[in-house]
């Protein structure tokens, strides 16, 4: 079988200006991407000092649309730089990479790391020694997805320790969780060990559900953890939280289904909410049996919960 070629792509941007570049290249390649210093070729302590550049890595297939995507890239760069202080245009550049040449790329940018107080996020590759009360979820990405710690995805990993450790979101005899695009896998894992005993996972893409059922085996919880291609409207029951985390539009589209799949006084859990559309989101879900409990925010991100009356 022929192997899929891919391109990375590679933007040098000013520090304060990487997450808006990193989410650009996240939205139009469906890819993840990395944020790390940019290689400094000097001996002299004050040089890497004021380094303040960072790169932004992205993936792509190497495919037709690929000099599209690097033309908007670098179109968008050239507009926004001048608000940054340091600024100076230098196009992406792009190196052809074979599938497993970008695992292993990605493989050097993902280390262990802690989110919220109690859960861990570590590479399968990756060696970590658990501290009094961690939770650790250990995570291969896979071929199409990032490593868990966007913004978005944090801020939903945060919303269930503390709905389920402070909140007490299974006290009421329902720990049942439904995680609606769920990607790798790595919210519906981490409520099983947050203490759900059944999670039902779905996503529109095939490889998605691989990946979460991989990542689910390898966590040791496939017992309580079902992944499928299922859409939404055929989802049955009550759930004690219901996870989605994708773009606000679609949030707003789904609306109903979304909260019709929440228990009575149960929690949902929206994310992948740009901070512009914050309001828009609110306003979507408002005619709805839900009130707003919270809303927490990261860079660009925000994160609302909602609580079903009842």
């Amino acid at each position: 079988m022929q192997q899929i070629q891919w391109a990375e792509i590679i933007c040098t941007v000013p520090e304060e200006m990487a997450e808006s570049v990193a989410d650009l290249l996240m939205e139009l390649t469906g890819n993840g991407v990395s944020i790390e210093n940019r290689q400094v070729d000097t001996f002299n302590i004050d040089d890497i000092a004021r380094e303040k550049l960072k790169s932004v890595k992205g993936y792509h297939p190497a495919d037709d649309e690929l000099d599209g995507v690097v033309e908007r890239i670098g179109e968008y760069m050239a507009a926004i730089g001048p608000d940054y202080p340091g600024f100076a245009f230098v196009a992406p550049t792009v190196t052809l990479l074979h599938e497993e040449d970008w695992a292993n790329s990605w493989k050097s940018n993902f280390k262990p790391t802690r989110i919220g107080r109690r859960l861990v996020m570590k590479p399968s590759w990756e060696d970590y020694s658990p501290k009094d009360g961690d939770i650790v979820l250990e995570l291969d990405p896979g071929m199409a997805f990032g490593t868990g710690t966007h913004g978005t995805t944090r801020l939903c990993l945060e919303a269930i320790e503390e709905l389920v450790c402070a909140g007490g979101a299974f006290s009421r005899g329902n720990d049942r969780v439904l995680d609606v695009g769920c990607g790798s896998g790595v919210l519906a894992i981490a409520a099983v060990l947050f203490g759900a005993r059944e999670v039902t996972a779905i996503d529109i893409d095939p490889v998605a559900v691989e990946v979460t059922l991989e990542n689910a085996a390898v966590n040791g919880v496939s017992d309580r953890l079902s992944a499928s291609t299922t859409p939404l409207v055929e989802i049955v029951g009550e759930h004690a939280i219901v996870l989605a985390n994708i773009l606000a539009e679609e949030l707003v589209k789904m609306s109903g289904e979304l909260a019709s799949r929440v228990a009575p006084a149960g929690y949902l859990v929206l994310s992948g909410i740009l901070a512009e559309r914050e309001q828009f989101v609110i306003d979507g879900f408002a005619h709805l049996p839900l009130t707003l409990q919270g809303v927490t925010r990261q860079d660009e991100w925000v994160c609302l919960v909602l609580r079903r009356d009842g």
